[in-house]
């Protein structure tokens, strides 16, 4: 008897072990999860920022001959062609976007690609970022939730005759932010004041709103979602 009840100490302190040996495995694999996903995203932010350089450089390049042309055309006393000349050019630089940098990677890839998508959309962007860490959320939390809520912004403005979004990352009161809002024309919570995603809705922010508020939620944050001044707002806290 006594035995037997040496061997089920011996078998729980063995199993005890081994479930912690598992833990600390799913921790380690976790980590190394993320650390790839940084890396990954860290890859494509350089390429993004090789690509910029490079059509820099072939605009430093044209430049030169631009400027003569339009020498060209103002000797001639052809203002018009001038002025259509210019307009081209300025298109040109206005289709270069500078490349944000916020000293994190995950941030950095994520607005990137999603505000370059909205001025592809012709969307107006605006951004003000604060260098913030969000460093309590895990990278795949904090890139559905910005995700979320860009594409909600894009895809709205995208309808608007005149798209605006306005993005704001700011540190308030013991919270890392994000702030957007985008212009609208009609109220949204008027015909829609709980933002159900129906299958209607889904063409304005019923897209991802439900995810949004789960993982505010999880991390123990606020999320608001109003209208003001022509706009609808989306923002989210969460405690650092």
């Amino acid at each position: 008897m006594k035995h037997g009840r040496q061997l089920e100490k011996e078998l729980a302190a063995q199993e005890e072990k081994y479930l912690r040996l598992l833990a600390e495995k799913s921790e380690m694999d976790y980590h190394l999860a993320a650390q790839s996903e940084e890396a990954a995203y860290i890859r494509r932010q350089e390429s993004d920022i090789r690509a910029l350089h490079q059509s820099m450089r072939c605009l430093k390049h044209d430049m030169k001959n631009h400027l003569m042309v339009l020498a060209s055309y103002l000797n001639d006393g052809d203002y018009e062609a001038a002025k259509t000349y210019t307009s081209e050019i300025l298109d040109q630089l206005n289709a270069m976007h500078s490349y944000i940098e916020t000293g994190n990677a995950l941030l950095n890839h994520i607005l990137n690609e999603k505000l370059e998508l909205a001025r592809k959309c012709g969307i107006a962007v605006r951004a003000q970022i604060e260098t913030l860490s969000f460093s309590k959320m895990r990278s795949i939390d904090f890139s559905a939730l910005l995700t979320n809520l860009l594409d909600n912004a894009i895809e709205a403005s995208k309808r608007e005759p005149s798209g605006e979004l306005l993005l704001h990352i700011f540190q308030e009161r013991g919270y890392d932010a994000i702030s957007i809002k985008n212009k609208i024309t009609k109220s949204v919570l008027t015909e829609n004041p709980k933002l159900h995603s129906t299958k209607e809705d889904r063409e304005q922010h019923g897209i991802g709103i439900t995810r949004i508020k789960e993982i505010t939620a999880s991390y123990g944050g606020i999320s608001d979602f109003f209208e003001k001044d022509g706009y609808f707002c989306s923002r989210v806290f969460i405690p650092q």
